[in-house]
């Protein structure tokens, strides 16, 4: 692997860099794979049966995340795509610590991850905020926010947002959030190792590019951030103008500077202006972050709320109520597709459907067809899929030929719609009739590829 030498010299007096031991790691061939895992769907790590129940180490600054003693094939992993669990870099589950060393979790907050696809540091963030809180998962990329909104799905998330807006639209909602994430578009040096193909398109030019764009999207969004709101601001690159400079233009801004308390093991470290990941003294790859909380503007909310969106009918809701758990929940209509919206959100829910694109809100339960409800998948993979849908456990084969859309060979004990389980983990809907059975399985999402 041959490192840019123009990067390797522009790092020679950065705090941690070792250049004898950052050639090393990087051109040892190895590979780390870690997971985080889905808190509302796994109770312990050896409910997973792919890995044996065996993950190997903990990834230490986190509460969900492990590293894997080596890669499966997580493709053919039905607990993959029931959402069990999610493939993600160690270095970035540092989000949590940024998270719980800043801001009380147990409170309801309105946070925004403004770059969030795939979806990564959005199902985190969801994994660790209250059922009461909100988040705003944003991508401006629309096949990109079309990525994060499966993965939010995937995830069983009810207190979401998904939208597509420029930083710009979403910095116009003053004083909103109490907390944004910008894990900024970058020139990824740090992710070299993982992807030795984006050594080819580093520059010294794209650097500087980047950290333009840093500054025009972190000055487009800092209106929303509320008084003593939370910004934490991440990169995948060991750029100083990406990292270091930032922190110091980010003092055009009213701020104040949120140090973290760290573990001397973890080899993370604290540059006096955030904390850098290297990958031959931690765990994971290159990464930066910083922390710091908003000194002027607003805190007191005022009532937002202009129009209702329509709300399902006293029948329809007696229909969607035998689908799902009982809970403080409002159902919404569109055309003809239920919605169901945590009732203590829909103010929010409402104000931000108004003022930005969004592409999915809550979760969708399905279509409305003549008095019957067609069940979406995300009511499928939704904690709140209630207890009395019937469900069908099938053996892994069976659970492959699902998700890759195929002629199933089981044979459901009774007709109609029911889920279809593997190790008791839902993986989506069958609807079985007299001489078949309708695999229901998104098309867009099935597996391409045989084992």
């Amino acid at each position: 692997m041959q490192l840019p030498e123009r990067l390797l010299d522009s790092l020679k007096y950065t705090k941690g860099f070792d250049k004898e031991a950052f050639l090393s790691v990087h051109s040892s061939g190895e590979q780390l794979t870690s997971i985080r895992l889905n808190p509302f769907k796994l109770s312990g790590s050896s409910q997973v049966p792919s890995f044996g129940g065996d993950l190997g180490e903990a990834v230490p600054w986190t509460g969900f995340g492990y590293y894997l003693k080596e890669r499966p094939s997580f493709t053919f992993d039905p607990l993959f795509h029931a959402g069990c669990y999610y493939v993600q870099e160690a270095s970035s589950m540092f989000l949590e610590q940024a998270l719980k060393q800043t801001i009380d979790l147990s409170m309801p907050i309105k946070v925004l991850d403004l770059s969030a696809a795939p979806g990564g540091k959005s199902t985190h963030i969801q994994s660790l905020i209250s059922a009461d809180s909100l988040l705003v998962s944003n991508d401006v990329i629309r096949s990109r926010a079309n990525v994060l909104k499966d993965n939010i799905i995937k995830w069983g998330a009810q207190n979401v947002i998904v939208t597509h807006n420029d930083p710009r639209d979403i910095g116009k909602l003053e004083n909103y959030f109490d907390v944004i994430v910008v894990d900024a578009p970058c020139s990824g040096s740090g992710l070299f190792r993982r992807e030795p193909e984006a050594i080819a398109e580093w520059s010294e030019n794209n650097v500087q590019l980047c950290s333009q764009r840093q500054q025009r999207i972190l000055a487009d969004i800092w209106p929303a951030l509320k008084k003593d709101g939370i910004l934490i601001y991440s990169t995948c690159s060991y750029s100083k103008e990406e990292d270091e400079d930032i922190v110091d233009w980010l003092e055009n801004l009213p701020n104040a500077y949120c140090p973290l308390s760290i573990d001397k093991k973890w080899g993370i470290i604290d540059c006096g202006k955030g904390y850098r990941f290297w990958p031959d003294k931690t765990r994971g790859e290159g990464f930066f972050i910083a922390v710091f909380r908003k000194k002027e503007g607003e805190i007191v909310e005022t009532n937002r709320h202009k129009a209702t969106p329509p709300i399902a009918s006293k029948k329809e809701k007696q229909l969607l109520e035998e689908w799902v758990k009982e809970s403080a929940t409002e159902f919404i209509k569109y055309e003809n597709t239920a919605y169901a919206w945590p009732g203590q959100m829909f103010t929010d829910f409402s104000f931000l459907l108004e003022r930005l694109r969004v592409i999915y809100s809550g979760t969708r339960l399905g279509e409305l067809i003549r008095d019957k409800l067609v069940p979406d998948h995300a009511l499928a993979m939704s904690p709140m899929l209630g207890n009395m849908v019937p469900r069908v456990n099938c053996n892994l084969e069976n659970a492959i030929d699902f998700l890759q859309k195929k002629e199933l060979k089981i044979e459901p004990p009774q007709k109609g719609w029911q889920v279809l389980t593997y190790k008791d983990f839902v993986l989506g809907w069958i609807n079985a009739l007299p001489n078949r059975i309708n695999n229901y399985y998104p098309r867009e999402l099935r597996i391409l590829k045989d084992n």
